[in-house]
């Protein structure tokens, strides 16, 4: 698509609670229709509470958007998929406010279901919800460009400043298997979501000369019997004492920001194993709040009103583009199937 007159940029984002009264319904909402346990959720609906019910999501977001609005030149809207302020909402906070055409960042780097095909259904959903909706036009995934690698390398490389030698690890969101293998188009062989993860960490560990580090998961919340990516951050610690390793710098490749379950299955649950094991532990930050991400989100808008040249370190195909929320290929993304009860 060549170049285009933009009215806005809608900052679409998964959302989160920010009081004790919103975190059962904002839980409910993510889980809904996937078949997560009760128990499951008061487990993760603890983990909310031990920060006082609010997450760090939101907060993020705004100051992002703040951050992002003098570089392109546009109006900047805000919606979540599962919290306030609903895009739905805000789509028809925009359609109020005169927007005929607008862009979409979605806050994920990559393929695969929830990374990428949910926010065009989250798009289709409103839009449906709104009649007489904004043309929405979805960015890009963004896992090789350049200025997301030089981030998160910078931020390992200053948590790394820690020790004199480290295991690196990067981790990113777990999914069950079934929905990685369907995270890219079928001529491709699948597993886009994987693929990008492992390619966006070997382009951060060759920036700063390291040949040796681990991909991992973390974040798992599927019934047991289906199988996810492993291994598990916490799983992967223990392997690592037991190998003698005394350092381990975690960097969280498959975040933008710090919401969480950055701040807990990192911060809390893996550096409390590592601590409880006599292990060092440093938590590379994610790019939320280094000015490179800002002109990041600027550098994908001028692709699409400009005409700017699409910059990237991989191969792979620059993919998730996509127009009121249609899927950019056939197949391609689709949602875990459900095994028959």
């Amino acid at each position: 698509m060549g170049p285009v007159s933009y009215d806005a940029l809608l900052w679409l984002s998964f959302g989160g609670p920010e009081g004790p009264e919103d975190v059962r319904p904002f839980l409910e909402n993510v889980t809904r229709g996937r078949g997560v346990p009760p128990e499951r959720l008061d487990e993760v609906e603890q983990h909310y509470l031990h920060f006082g019910g609010v997450s760090p999501i939101n907060r993020l977001n705004r100051e992002a958007i703040a951050a992002v609005e003098p570089l392109v030149d546009l109006p900047v809207y805000f919606g979540n998929r599962n919290w306030h302020p609903m895009v739905e909402d805000t789509l028809a906070e925009m359609k109020a406010a005169g927007v005929r055409r607008a862009l979409v960042f979605p806050t994920s780097a990559y393929g695969g279901y929830s990374a990428c095909r949910q926010y065009d259904e989250d798009i289709l959903r409103a839009r449906a919800a709104v009649p007489g909706a904004p043309e929405l036009v979805k960015l890009r995934q963004f896992f090789d460009h350049p200025l997301f690698i030089e981030s998160f390398a910078e931020s390992v490389r200053v948590a790394g400043e820690a020790f004199e030698d480290y295991r690196l690890v990067f981790t990113a969101h777990s999914v069950p298997v079934s929905a990685d293998k369907a995270a890219g188009p079928p001529a491709e062989g699948g597993h886009r979501y994987s693929r990008q993860v492992a390619e966006a960490s070997r382009l951060v560990a060759s920036a700063l000369s390291i040949a040796e580090y681990d991909v991992v998961w973390q974040s798992r919340s599927g019934p047991p019997q289906i199988p996810w990516l492993e291994p598990d951050i916490v799983d992967h610690v223990e392997a690592l004492h037991a190998k003698g390793v005394a350092n381990v710098v975690v960097c969280p490749i498959g975040f933008v920001s710090d919401h969480l379950e950055v701040v807990w299955d990192l911060d809390t649950e893996a550096r409390d194993r590592a601590a409880e094991l006599g292990m060092g532990f440093a938590r590379a930050a994610t790019p939320n709040g280094d000015p490179r991400f800002a002109q990041l989100v600027a550098e994908l808008v001028a692709e699409m009103t400009s005409g700017a040249p699409a910059r990237k370190l991989s191969s792979f195909t620059a993919a998730g583009c996509t127009v009121n929320g249609e899927p950019c290929a056939p197949l391609c993304c689709e949602p875990a199937k459900r095994p028959a009860r």
